[in-house]
């Protein structure tokens, strides 16, 4: 069995981000990026699946800008057998996205479709949802356990619902989009992202898979959350509960 991976190249968790001066987004320009965290624990999971004899190969998939290469280098290291670049310099959003990921599904034939389930750039938690839809697979969102039965040909996948897990069993082929606590992703050893360097990495464009892109949504400004006012030291319990009571109003 096949496994194909999503991966993202966002804004450094690390980095405090910084809106741009007209508003239209947030800086990107001389910030350190690197692979979405949630995408990180999806390939950590595709190899283990492998490394357990339950698949052949694992091949990671990125789409953007030619900077994708370097996300798609660190796959590489980790241990992802192929990488596929899909290059465009239009700003792909969720629904494009599932669109290109459904073209290279119908091109690579894979058993299981892993993706995070969201990205920390835009957080929208949509893409894995809308290519499960578009491919007519089952999914499993927001998976806290994988178990994979080889004779059945089916995932057992444990999920975090707010009242709290939930068991679903899917027929393979199907979409799995991780949640955090599913695993801890291995760090690429020197070695291997010395090996990662000369690897092939094959480079597709939309026009390759029949994909028309277009913008299905507009951003029409991006603002930084409002900054939180100075705290207080009261001197007494007295003067915290008159606070509460009279100025905060919640008792």
């Amino acid at each position: 069995m096949k496994i194909m991976v999503a991966i993202k190249r966002v804004v450094d968790y690390a980095v405090k981000i910084r809106v741009k001066p007209d508003k239209s987004g947030v800086e990107t320009n001389n910030v350190k990026m690197s692979m979405n965290p949630f995408c990180e624990i999806a390939l950590e999971e595709a190899l283990r699946i492998k490394e357990s004899g339950m698949a052949s190969e694992v091949v990671a998939i990125s789409m953007g800008s030619a900077q994708c290469v370097d996300t798609l280098r660190t796959g590489l290291a980790m241990g992802a057998d192929r990488a596929i670049h899909v290059e465009s310099t239009a700003n792909l959003y969720p629904l494009s996205v599932a669109k290109l990921l459904k073209a290279l599904v119908e091109v690579e034939k894979p058993g299981l479709l892993i993706l995070g389930k969201q990205a920390i750039d835009d957080d929208c938690n949509q893409t894995g949802q809308m290519v499960a839809g578009l491919l007519n697979w089952p999914q499993g969102t927001f998976a806290s356990k994988v178990v994979l039965d080889k004779e059945k040909q089916t995932a057992m996948v444990d999920r975090e619902v707010d009242g709290g897990l939930e068991t679903l069993c899917l027929d393979l082929p199907a979409v799995i989009t991780t949640d955090l606590r599913l695993n801890q992703p291995r760090y690429a050893t020197l070695p291997n992202i010395m090996k990662a360097k000369s690897k092939p990495i094959k480079k597709m464009t939309p026009e390759d898979l029949k994909v028309e892109i277009k913008s299905d949504l507009e951003v029409v400004q991006v603002t930084e959350p409002p900054k939180r006012k100075a705290g207080v030291i009261l001197s007494s319990v007295d003067e915290l509960i008159d606070r509460l009571k009279n100025e905060a109003r919640v008792i």
